[in-house]
């Protein structure tokens, strides 16, 4: 479907955005770096919290902290009745490495963008809300909120990711994590280790067979985990083993078919040794994400106004899960990525990443990020067949 081309004064209105935004530039600037500067993990996000909500707060919205009973969510709104759109910002950071993932980059683009779309819901009506969704990397906050209903009357959320290609959709692959244990005998390794039962062995026959699926797998499935306890000495059978995995898989249908099939890899283990397996998959599970291609091609076009020729997908099919794939499962969305860097340079989760999150690349990418998304925004309020075309598109998929 074509892109519709809106009234002639909401291109004043386009205008006037990306003015507000550049002349908020050393404010959002310092914004994310400071939240750069000062990271926090999941659900312990309080001072980015602080910091956004802050912001939002001295630009006339109300405020919701707390939301969904996690202290560092929130809910920002502005204006009323519909259509209501959601801008999300993530905040927290990755153990060790800060903000690799760029999550100070995305806060700031949703909430400059928000403050940027009040002159069009002023003058159209509608109503732009930020959702504060923490603990994106670890624990999936938006999923939580999406059970406890936060996203259910959103008629069309957006969210922009630092990356190194610019794409306005995003291939994420559905996801559940694994926590394993095996529990075998000690013994002497040296002097008596028949009396023994190795529960590093069932481990490691249980990588070795996961290594052998790997084979038969879908090409875009995904097996990866690592070992968290492999025993306490070298001269004692190990008792005890621990690790913890994820599976990823296209669609929930192959996701549930290939959880079994890696079960029975550690059933393996298992067998092959003597040693009890004991597994527990994560209550957090990651849903695909669905895009929403009606909403993807009014954004590439509003980014095409900003001078980057956005393409559709990203052209090295790059995915990996996130839990706004929840979000897009219940209401429209689209997840585009921005560039901040090239493949070359730095990848997603990386140090040379989190340099780039805060470099001016890395700036310039979070404010065309603001910009179109409050362009459109402008398109949602304006043009009242865009959010029904947006909503059918959505509902005939689910179907």
């Amino acid at each position: 479907m074509a892109f519709k081309v809106t009234p002639l004064n909401t291109e004043k209105i386009k205008s006037a955005i990306i003015a507000d935004i550049d002349s908020r530039r050393s404010q959002l600037v310092k914004l994310s770096r400071k939240i750069h500067a000062n990271p926090e993990l999941g659900f312990k996000e309080f001072k980015s919290a602080d910091l956004l909500t802050g912001f939002l707060a001295e630009s006339g919205f109300s405020i919701e902290l707390g939301i969904c009973d996690l202290p560092t969510a929130f809910r920002a709104s502005y204006g009323k009745g519909a259509p209501l759109i959601a801008l999300f910002a993530e905040y927290d950071a990755l153990p060790e490495m800060g903000h690799a993932c760029g999550h100070n980059l995305i806060g700031v683009s949703a909430v400059g963008a928000a403050v940027a779309s009040r002159e069009a819901i002023d003058r159209y009506g509608g109503r732009v809300v930020v959702m504060g969704t923490p603990a994106e990397e670890l624990y999936g906050g938006k999923v939580t909120m999406a059970e406890r209903g936060a996203f259910d009357k959103i008629d069309a959320a957006m969210i922009v990711h630092p990356g190194t290609h610019d794409a306005a959709i995003t291939e994420a692959l559905a996801c559940h994590g694994l926590a394993v244990e095996f529990f075998g005998k000690a013994a002497h390794a040296a002097s008596n280790p028949w009396a023994g039962i190795n529960a590093l062995d069932a481990m490691i026959i249980s990588f070795n067979a996961i290594n052998s699926l790997r084979q038969h797998m879908h090409s875009r499935a995904r097996v990866h985990g690592i070992i968290t306890d492999g025993g306490q000495a070298a001269n004692v059978v190990p008792a005890h083993t621990a690790g913890s995995f994820l599976v990823r898989a296209v669609d929930e249908t192959y996701l549930k078919i290939l959880k079994e099939k890696v079960l029975d890899c550690f059933r393996a283990g298992a067998k092959a040794t003597g040693a009890r397996l004991e597994y527990r998959w994560d209550p957090v599970y990651y849903a695909p994400m669905f895009n929403n291609l009606t909403l993807a091609r009014v954004f590439i076009h509003n980014m095409k106004v900003l001078g980057r020729n956005m393409k559709l997908s990203d052209p090295d099919k790059s995915f990996g899960s996130t839990d706004f794939g929840n979000v897009s499962q219940i209401t429209p969305g689209i997840h585009p990525s921005v560039a901040i860097a090239s493949p070359a340079d730095a990848v997603v989760h990386s140090p040379q990443f989190a340099q780039a999150a805060v470099s001016e690349a890395g700036m310039n990418g979070m404010l065309d990020a603001a910009k179109a998304m409050a362009m459109t925004v402008v398109d949602l309020v304006v043009d009242p067949d865009l959010p029904k075309r947006v909503r059918d598109e959505f509902l005939k998929g689910m179907r």
